[in-house]
Formats: structure tokens, sequence, C-alpha cells
């Protein structure tokens, strides 16, 4: 798909390119910019954000009349839409999209982008209202597409729809494209067959499903997962099985290359450690044939263990020896496998000096010494004696994809697999380091996906679940909407437990403040206090814990009802000031009485 019309072109122009390549002809006769003020009126909001908008332009309406304006059906009485004919049919209107494209001063986040769509939705009463968002990131445009959901008022006496959730497919680049936002606009384009709206929203409404795209990506892990396992090997010290060996090493693998993945996004591991252009450079025979395995033990390894769990300051090689036993053999957080490289060891370090020191568990080397008997027991195979190594081909990273029999795992006949290297298949997607939230769902892979990939792979060499998992693999996530439900139920129980309020309409009240509407605090300055306690109060355990998609909806529901009690943030700030002070002045007492 061609971009380039974002760099060079007005907005306009590259905006109704952008769709026309989506197979939609879009039909605005106002190719002049609009001024935000006037079209939004009220609704505009005097803030940082809406400052940031420079020229608006209405790019059009897509409804039943685009698709006779496609070359197929064409006819003299299409003429277009006024923006102001535009607002007349939102007001009249369920069936149809009305689009706006705004030029941005800077780079809006996720939340800016989702003030600006619904308050674009609210100058139209029943039609939704979608934004194409551009704006530069060094000196390459880039563009975000935002379309919110529209639900029906609960209340009958209230005219039109009210803004729902805000979907966005976020910061597209036009010259260097993401492989995962180019596919996902191909996908986007009008499939043969679609004559009308709704087919083409139902259609939209698939491509734009990120519980679509989580699933998607898991099924493709998977296969990667089960055409792995028999063409990897680890160290039997521990684990004699090799199905569970290869099981566990390969899930751990797995989530530590997903964890980094995310970390990636924010520029803390550099691009390099999978491209394999530079790889070819510094590896020695990459990728060359099946017998290839340099990239896991020289780049993996050495990323996971030397790098990542151990300070910048103390980052080197272990000394080389030939058959001496040297004091930091069984140092597991130092660099190996010089030989490997084709660049000199200072080069190597080089190469890993800006990654940060994570000291977690995930990444620390599982090979141990015993204290007593000097003993190893190797599990990662992070070592340079060779018949106790992890062995990898590179091509189960880099491999092209292709045809894999995987019909005994998945209990079927005659059906074809596909399956490609891994660092090929986490490049084809566009992963994200803010998690979705019931109001704001960027079309992305969140980390939230991490934990769902680690619980449903974990459950593939259980004895217990191994047939379920592999046959359902994909499809048994807790879907978001019973948490965020879990969520919600919750707290309102533990509100009105803790929270001493004999008003009628207290719980009806609790919920339109637990809601993600727009409608303001409908509680007054005592009962606000006593919310803020109650919140500030609250313990959250989950002895179930999983991928910790329960504690972490809890949290983000909790800021958010903190947000909409206290917007300054004074009052928890008095209270959390209240506590400190009071925590220290028991403290004293304690020592008084300890003298």
């Amino acid at each position: 798909m061609n971009l380039s019309l974002f760099n060079t072109a007005n907005l306009f122009e590259a905006a109704t390119n952008l769709f026309q390549q989506l197979g939609i002809k879009l039909n605005s006769n106002t190719a002049e910019p609009l001024p935000a003020k006037d079209l939004l009126k009220q609704y505009y909001k005097d803030n940082d954000t809406f400052k940031t908008i420079g020229k608006t332009y209405f790019i059009g309406i897509i409804d039943n009349t685009v698709f006779h304006a496609t070359g197929m059906f064409d006819h003299d009485s299409y003429r277009g839409y006024s923006y102001k004919e535009a607002l007349q049919q939102g007001d009249k209107n369920y069936d149809g999209l009305m689009l706006f494209a705004l030029e941005l001063s800077k780079q809006p986040n996720r939340t800016e982008i989702s003030d600006l769509t619904r308050t674009f939705n609210r100058i139209s009463q029943k039609m939704p209202v979608a934004l194409v968002l551009k704006y530069k990131t060094g000196n390459e445009a880039c563009f975000s597409i935002a379309i919110s959901e529209r639900f029906k008022y609960k209340q009958n006496w209230r005219q039109g729809e009210k803004a729902g959730k805000v979907i966005i497919l976020r910061d597209i680049q036009t010259e260097t494209t993401h492989a995962g936002h180019e596919r996902i606009l191909l996908d986007l384009v009008k499939p043969v067959g679609v004559t009308n709206y709704d087919k083409l929203h139902q259609h939209w409404l698939q491509v734009l499903d990120v519980n679509i795209l989580n699933k998607k990506f898991f099924q493709e892990l998977a296969n990667w997962y089960f055409w792995a396992i028999e063409n990897v090997s680890f160290p039997d010290d521990l684990e004699k099985r090799k199905d569970v060996r290869n099981s566990t090493n390969l899930i751990r693998l797995i989530t530590r290359v997903v964890f980094i993945w995310f970390i990636k996004e924010k520029s803390l591991v550099p691009n390099a450690l999978f491209d394999k252009r530079h790889l070819d450079k510094i590896l020695k025979d990459f990728n060359r044939n099946k017998k290839s395995q340099n990239y896991y033990q020289a780049i993996l390894q050495n990323l996971f263990f030397g790098t990542l769990n151990q300070k910048m300051d103390e980052r080197k090689f272990v000394e080389s020896h030939s058959g001496f036993v040297k004091s930091d053999q069984s140092i597991r957080n130092f660099y190996r496998y010089p030989e490997k490289f084709t660049i000199s060891e200072k080069e190597v370090i080089k190469l890993f000096a800006d990654v940060p020191f994570l000291n977690g568990g995930l990444f620390d080397c599982l090979d141990k010494t015993n204290e007593e008997t000097k003993k190893d027991s190797f599990v990662d195979g992070f070592t340079r004696i060779t018949a106790k190594q992890a062995n990898i081909p590179d091509y189960i990273f880099f491999g092209e994809e292709r045809e894999v029999d995987l019909n005994a795992i998945y209990a079927t006949k005659n059906k074809k697999y596909k399956s490609r290297g891994l660092i090929n298949l986490l490049e084809s997607y566009k992963f994200t380091v803010a998690e979705n939230t019931p109001i704001e769902e960027e079309i992305a892979l969140d980390p939230e996906l991490l934990g769902k990939v680690f619980e449903n792979l974990l459950a593939s060499y259980n004895p217990e679940t191994q047939t379920t998992a592999r046959k359902q693999t994909g499809s048994f996530y807790t879907p978001r909407e019973i948490v965020n439900y879990m969520v919600d139920e919750s707290l309102l129980e533990y509100i009105k437990q803790n929270v001493k309020n004999d008003d009628a309409d207290f719980e009806l009240r609790l919920r339109e403040l637990i809601s993600y509407s727009e409608t303001p605090n409908p509680f007054n300055e005592q009962e606000t206090k006593a919310l803020i306690e109650g919140i500030n109060n609250c313990k959250i355990l989950d002895p179930a814990c999983g991928s910790g998609a329960f504690p972490m909806g809890i949290l983000h529901k909790m800021v958010h009802l903190l947000q909409k009690l206290d917007p300054g943030n004074k009052l928890w700030k008095a209270q959390q000031k209240e506590n400190i002070i009071g925590d220290q002045i028991k403290l004293l007492e304690k020592d008084r009485e300890a003298i």
C-alpha cells in the first residue's frame, strides 16, 4: 500500500487516496480546511490536546452511496456531501461512518486520540464519526485511524447514541510502514461481494477486533511451538523426558523473547539483534543451512543472561581456557561464545551496551553448581561444554513459511498447517506497551498477551490438560469483557460493604461512577472523601492470579474512580499525607514506650 502522499500532498488528498486504496471512493465536496472550533462549537475543549489541531478536513461519509461511485454503479446524480449536509445525515441515519481528517502539531498519545474521537462523535447524534490523524515523528509523516463504537442510550427520552469504546490503529508510519500495520490495512480493503455499508462495517469489525488478532497470533505461535518442539534439544541433567524438557524450555524461551519484544517497543533493546542483514555480518555461518545454530547461543543467550541479568558496568566475557577450570566458569551472567562472532569481544559488548539490567527472575540462568559437590547441572545450557549446550537451529527463528504436519497434535485429518521462524512471526505483528482498557483499544498486541501465552502453552505439557490444550489452542482466553464484569462487581460490593451510605440511590450512583461514561462525579464532598478513603484501604488478593488480568483490571478501574472523584488529585494527596504523618506518630510513640 502506497502511503507516500501523506508526505507530499495535503491531508485531504492523502486521506482520500488512502480510502481509495481500501476500495472506497469518498464523497466529500468540501476540500478546504474547516476551523475545528466552529465545527465542534460547544464541545471544543480549550486544552493542550485540542490546541494541537491545525487543519481539519471533512473527507466524506461511508454509506450506501459510496458503492454507487466505485465505477460499478456510477450515475450522474452522485455529487457527494458538504460537511453541513453530512452533519444533517449524521443526525438522521445510523447506517454510515462520517470521516474527518485532522493535522496535528505533535504526536498524540492514546488517551488524547480517544478524547478527540469522542468529542467529534458528539457533533453527530446517530452516525458514528471516525478520524484520520496526521502528525510527524522525526521527519516522517505518521497517521492514526480512530473509530468510536456507538450504543443507544438506555433512557428512551434521549435522542441518538452515546460513544463507546474507541478503536485505534495507531502510529502508522508512511515511509517505513510496520509489517503488522501493512497487513491490517490490506485486510481492510473492501472484499469482492461487499456491496453495501452494513457488509463493509461487519468486515471492518472483524479486522479491527483485537480478540481476533490475539487468537490469530496465538494460533501462529502454537503452530511454531509444536513444530519447533521436534527440532530442538536441551540438556537432560534434571529432566530426562524429552517431550517435557523441550516443552518447558520452549515455553520459557517464548516468554523471554515475547517480553523482550515488548520492551523493544520502548527502544530498550536494539533492532539490530533481530535484523537478518546485520546478523549476517556479525555472526559466523548465520542461517546458512539446517545445521546453522549460532543465533540462539551467541545473541539470545548472551542477551538473556549476560545482559538483561547483569549490571551494565559489570558486563564482560568469561576468560578463555583450554580444559582448565577457571574461577568464572560457574558464573552464569558473563558473556560466552566469542568464537561464534565475526567481530571482537569489545564490539560484542558494545552491541549490548545500552540494554538495561532488569534484575528479574525471568532472565536468571537455570544452570546451577552444587555448592557441596561442585557438580554442574544444566537446564538452559549456557556453557562452553558442547555436550551440555542447548541446540536450536537458526531456521527456528528465521525460517521462511513452510507447511508442517500438525494433524496428530490437533487431532485433525489431512489439514494443512503452516509455520515460520519465531522472529519472522513476531515482526509481522504490531506490539504496544500500553494495555487496552474497556474504553480504549489499540489494534495491536498488548502486554496482557504475555500472560495468556504462558498460561495456554503451559497446559500443552500438563498430562491432565494436554489433549484439551492441543485441540483448543488459541480459543480459551478469559475474555476481557468477563474480567471487566468481575472487576466492576467486586469493587461495587467492596464499596457497599465498607463505605457507609444509606441513600436509596447509592448503588445506582456507584454504578454510574464505576462506568466509563463521561458524566461527572455524582457524589457530594463528604461522600467523595469517604469513597477515596475506602479505595485507599482496599486490598486486592487473587489466589489464582494467572496472567494477572484481574488485579491489573482492578488497578485500572481504581485509578479511573479516583480521576472521576478527585480530578485534581488534591483529596488523595491530602489523605496520603495524613496517613504518613499518622504512621510516623505511631512509630514515635512505640519508640518512647521502648525507651
